[in-house]
């Protein structure tokens, strides 16, 4: 082997070892910016929504928001306002055991969350568990004493299990704390009407009446008030947007009613959620008639 053929090998190897090094060099680096774009994508995954896509996403539809929100929730459970955010479209779209089995983890985390409690609260309304609702508005009564909000939602709920007196005295709080609201002047004149005080209801309902905020079911309750005394004229005054149709139909149970005697039965209470009262229903919606009472249709409101 000549001299100059064997002083080849060394720079071969040499050639051959670096071609080697840099090949591994680009695998890894390769290797490592894959690994960083997938930590960057998790990241990103994982990463709360910014103000600006909330902003957007709250002008969307409700299953919109729903969707929105329960990857929000996804992403951090313990968030509060992410909570009440989620459970709160959860019952916009009516998943309202939904919103319970959220809540029912949620609150123990956040047991100073009065709007927790309230909107368990009304989700329990809504399925009917009147009495555990009724805890769940005493608990945010308890933690906010100066939201007059609390207050309204519990005297609904005492209403509801028929504690009147009780429910009353909520009532009464809720309005010491906010005077001028329409809804919670309503619901305690229908209140008082359901012990047998018409006089102190009409008296709520028109102060109820006179306010901005005030719509057609403050109309339709005093309306109902009035016949109740008898006073047809001004019923149908109070309500004069009312079906000629409806009205009259109303006019003639309420005059069984007061025949021979007033039966404050007929005052029934909606679901918390639904504070639309009509007096009554027009004859082809008309829900049938318990023990022989015609249903007169006084809705109360938690909001």
């Amino acid at each position: 082997m000549s001299v100059q053929r064997a002083a080849l090998y060394p720079v071969s190897l040499c050639v051959l070892l670096l071609a080697s090094a840099c090949a591994s060099t680009g695998a890894s680096d390769s290797k490592a910016s894959a690994e960083a774009a997938l930590q960057a994508a998790f990241e990103q995954e994982l990463a709360p929504a910014t103000p600006e896509e909330i902003a957007e996403v709250q002008r969307a539809d409700a299953l919109t928001r729903a969707n929105f929100w329960a990857g929000e929730f996804r992403k951090d459970p313990t968030n509060l306002e992410t909570t009440i955010q989620f459970t709160r479209v959860l019952r916009e779209i009516g998943s309202h055991e939904r919103a319970i089995d959220v809540l029912s983890g949620a609150i123990p985390a956040h047991p100073q969350s009065a709007e927790l409690q309230l909107i368990m609260g009304r989700a329990l309304m809504s399925e009917g568990r009147v009495g555990e609702a009724a805890e769940s508005f005493f608990q945010a009564s308890v933690i906010a004493p100066q939201d007059a909000t609390t207050h309204a939602a519990l005297g609904l709920a005492l209403d509801r299990l028929e504690r009147h007196r009780d429910a009353q005295t909520s009532y009464l709080r809720a309005l010491e704390l906010d005077p001028a609201r329409a809804s919670t002047l309503a619901n305690y004149g229908l209140s008082l009407a359901l012990t047998g005080d018409l006089a102190g209801a009409e008296a709520q309902l028109r102060k109820a009446y006179d306010l901005p905020d005030a719509d057609g079911r403050v109309r339709q309750n005093l309306a109902l008030i009035l016949g109740l005394q008898g006073e047809f004229d001004a019923m149908r005054a109070a309500d004069p947007h009312a079906p000629t149709r409806t009205m009259e139909a109303n006019v003639t149970t309420i005059r069984g009613l007061l025949a021979p005697a007033r039966n404050y039965e007929a005052l029934v209470m909606d679901g918390a959620d639904t504070p639309a009262p009509q007096i009554q229903q027009a004859p082809e919606q008309r829900e049938p008639e318990r023990r022989g009472v015609p249903q007169l249709r006084g809705s109360l409101s938690s909001r």
